[in-house]
């Protein structure tokens, strides 16, 4: 039988179209034979993907089969994997998520993934991610669920916890880490053996060698790092040498999202361009106009036109044919192919992996995968001051499940009171309320 392969929200922009040529450029699974299923709740999403899908196969010269549908059951029913990118109406409740907090004194520096935004993000995300596990417990209970939305970690604790589904959750994070140490240190990624455990978007490298010689990088890194001008790249490292100074550990992925976790973040991110408008015109959810979302201030992104040029029309035929790098191909080659891969980097229940965090966290740690499953790596436990961070997020998490599955405002409030950038009981009562109004229509009912 071919793998069937059921990639939810494949209207993506950011995961569908790299994930169809993942799995297209997989010999493995290719030779296994796949039937690959497009799934997204709007119809008009599916067009471009489709054609894109069937494009790519004739270009790459493979032959699988392809079929687009909008019926969740169709796509999963007898599915080995599912893969999973949705959001909703995503850069509207971000712009929420992320002004809405701030109204009220709330500090967050991105408000995606940690801050008191992000609960929100979570919690919109959380009941469609578990509404597709529970339908693979009945369709394809032996199926494994590859996460790839945000909140990553926060998404597959509801699964693991809520559901008897394996389910795994994918970042590129510890690259974009790992490219840092590189630059700093002046040599090829290719050359560093590093491993870095933690949370989605908070972990810590332990470790990092010199692949060839086995020599411990960390103490040219601490050299490396003291001779920088500190402006030098401040919005990519300069939350992070902090970091590194006193917790003597290097951060990833970049402060924009590590910052989230951290009250006092603010003074080293330029967060105030992310989501800028001008309230006198107007709010976002009230005008239709979201205003642009500037992810990162690398490149200089203030440098440019008075009037900028509309953007060139741009086809997912344009992009290269080639592996995007992410590790989802390489999962489903090691469960249905039996080819062993390393992981440096999964999203998967703690249960021991790093040994002074909660069991039932999801933790973000390397791994093997082979026809057996995902096997986390041991981890050397953390230091404290890291660890008590980690574990304050880690209760966050499992407030937030359990707002979700018995639909309490209480436990969300809880949540939210634990969130390191809230200062304020009366505020946090009222921002609670703010948004669950704002966000009625997407948010699960909470009593």
């Amino acid at each position: 039988m071919p793998v069937k392969i059921a990639l939810i929200g494949a209207g993506s922009r950011s995961f569908g179209p790299s994930t169809i040529r993942d799995v297209l450029l997989s010999k493995p699974l290719v030779e296994a034979g796949v039937h690959l299923v497009l799934m997204d709740k709007v119809a008009e999403h599916l067009v471009d993907v489709e054609r894109y899908a069937r494009y790519a196969a004739e270009k790459l010269g493979v032959k699988v089969t392809i079929e687009a549908t909008t019926d969740l059951q169709r796509a999963l029913d007898g599915a080995r994997f599912a893969v999973c990118a949705i959001d909703v109406n995503r850069f509207l409740y971000w712009s929420q998520d992320f002004h809405i907090p701030r109204k009220y004194g709330f500090r967050q520096v991105f408000g995606e993934n940690g801050g008191p935004g992000g609960l929100f993000h979570a919690l919109r995300n959380m009941a469609p991610t578990v509404e597709i596990a529970r339908t693979m417990e009945r369709l394809c209970p032996d199926a494994w669920l590859i996460n790839f939305s945000n909140p990553e970690h926060k998404l597959c604790e509801a699964v693991s916890r809520l559901t008897s589904i394996r389910v795994v959750g994918l970042c590129h994070g510890y690259f974009i880490g790992l490219a840092q140490i590189a630059h700093i240190l002046g040599i090829p990624t290719e050359e560093i053996e590093a491993t870095a455990c933690g949370i989605n978007h908070f972990t810590w490298f332990q470790t990092i060698r010199h692949k060839r010689t086995g020599e411990d990088l960390y103490p040219l890194l601490r050299e490396r790092e003291r001779e920088g001008d500190w402006l030098a790249e401040w919005h990519e490292y300069g939350l992070a040498r902090i970091l590194f100074r006193r917790f003597g550990l290097w951060p990833s992925p970049a402060p924009n999202h590590y910052g989230e976790y951290i009250r006092w973040a603010d003074e080293f991110v330029c967060s105030e361009l992310q989501f800028f408008y001008d309230p006198a015109d107007g709010h976002p959810w009230q005008t239709g106009r979201i205003p642009e979302f500037v992810y990162s201030l690398t490149g200089d992104p203030t440098r440019r036109p008075w009037k900028p040029e509309p953007p060139q029309p741009w086809r997912l035929e344009d992009a290269p044919l080639k592996p995007s790098g992410e590790l989802a191909a390489p999962i489903m080659e090691s469960i249905a192919c039996g080819v062993r891969h390393s992981l440096p980097a999964v999203n998967v229940p703690n249960r021991g992996a790093i040994p002074n965090l909660p069991d039932e966290t999801v933790v973000e740690v390397p791994a093997i995968g082979d026809a057996e499953g995902i096997h986390p790596l041991q981890m050397e436990p953390l230091p404290e001051a890291i660890a008590a961070m980690l574990r304050q997020q880690a209760s966050i998490h499992q407030l937030l499940v359990e707002a979700l599955a018995e639909r309490s405002k209480e436990k969300l409030l809880q949540a939210v009171l634990l969130e390191p950038t809230v200062d304020s009981y009366r505020n946090a009562v009222q921002m609670v309320d703010e948004m669950l109004e704002l966000q009625k229509e997407v948010l699960p009912p909470l009593h």
